[in-house]
């Protein structure tokens, strides 16, 4: 398998095209429609992650109440040097009126916990979480800002930030020459193209890295759910696991028609298809895979080797896509001699 490593942003960190999700360890609560992975299977996709290449390893305190930090940092062991581990804070913790957001308090408080649960003294990119509209960007960004002059952290990056909200934490960084976010972590996938009109043309215009959580829309776009078919026991959609919300289902089920024709042509799975046609899209850094089982994430990391035509990626685009929105569709009519690299992420393939 040749894994293709890319750089984070405007850093200097190379990262794997694809990063080891660990929501399902541990798989408790909410969580434990996605998996319930002990330590002795996290260490082994851990090793499976590795000998294919991956060196990034993506988790939060909020899944499985830091049971997925624990199982993560045990499964690593002395190897936790061999990894970048990114994790996350913002969302409840605990009880208490400061167990959440985006704070000082919250932010100090909950990445010492993760350095104890994870076992490690710094943590290579911490993410928040969520947006929190409620406490200043100052307090939030120089408390990151903190973290990384102490050492405890070395990158930070956002999560789930609308694009408005990203430049907003990046011009206040700017202007009190406060460490930046190097990276957005968000929902893209052939389910939901939502982040083409705003986010990535904002990520790509500001040098911002951009990670996809649930690139197979929860395994929507895996191939198990086809039209008429009924989905195989123990799938998560077949339990209360709501995300993402469908709000076309004969658009989702053609999606995924297209999808399995084109790897039964290349001789792959629908789940490698529509991981591969992510993984080539503009400003997309790496897409974070979780799986249940060993064979599930092998399969998924092998979809680093699948190289989609640009007829394939043009069939994918035309099933999944939506019509331009407002002001776009406009400035393609009006404005496209003079449009910036940004810019044609979205509009190139309208024109």
């Amino acid at each position: 398998m040749t894994m293709q490593y890319r750089q984070l942003g405007r850093t200097g960190l190379r990262v794997s095209t694809f990063t080891l999700g660990t929501m399902g360890f541990g798989g408790t609560g909410w969580a434990s429609p996605v998996g319930k992975i002990d330590v002795a299977g996290a260490r082994e996709q851990v090793a499976i992650a590795r000998e294919a290449g991956v060196n990034l390893i993506d988790t939060a305190d909020v899944y499985s109440a830091g049971l997925s930090e624990e199982i993560l940092g045990e499964a690593l062991g002395d190897k936790r040097d061999d990894v970048l581990i990114a994790t996350k804070v913002r969302m409840p913790m605990g009880e208490g009126q400061n167990d959440a957001g985006l704070s000082r308090h919250h932010i100090i408080r909950g990445a010492e916990a993760s350095l104890r649960r994870l076992n490690t003294d710094y943590i290579d990119l911490f993410q928040v979480h969520e947006w929190d509209g409620q406490t200043p960007l100052e307090e939030t960004l120089t408390a990151l800002d903190d973290l990384v002059r102490s050492g405890k952290v070395r990158y930070i990056g956002c999560s789930n930030y609308a694009a408005w909200q990203m430049v907003k934490a990046l011009g206040v960084s700017d202007a009190r020459q406060l460490e930046r976010f190097a990276s957005t972590q968000v929902f893209y996938s052939l389910v939901s193209r939502d982040i083409e009109a705003e986010i990535v043309p904002a990520a790509v215009d500001q040098g911002v890295g951009i990670l996809v959580w649930s690139p197979l829309a929860g395994g929507l776009t895996s191939g198990k759910y086809r039209r008429g078919v009924q989905a195989p026991e123990g799938s998560r959609h077949l339990s209360e696991w709501s995300e993402p919300p469908i709000h076309d289902e004969d658009k989702l089920y053609d999606t995924i028609e297209v999808a399995v024709k084109i790897g039964e042509s290349h001789g792959v799975s629908a789940a490698q298809v529509s991981l591969a046609y992510i993984a080539q899209k503009p400003g997309v850094t790496s897409l974070i895979v979780g799986a249940r089982t060993p064979e599930q994430l092998r399969d998924n990391l092998a979809a680093a080797d699948l190289e989609l035509t640009a007829d394939e990626i043009k069939a994918l685009d035309d099933v999944s896509g939506e019509p331009l929105r407002y002001p776009f569709w406009h400035q393609r009519n009006t404005s496209s001699d003079r449009l910036s690299a940004a810019d044609l992420t979205q509009l190139q393939r309208h024109l």
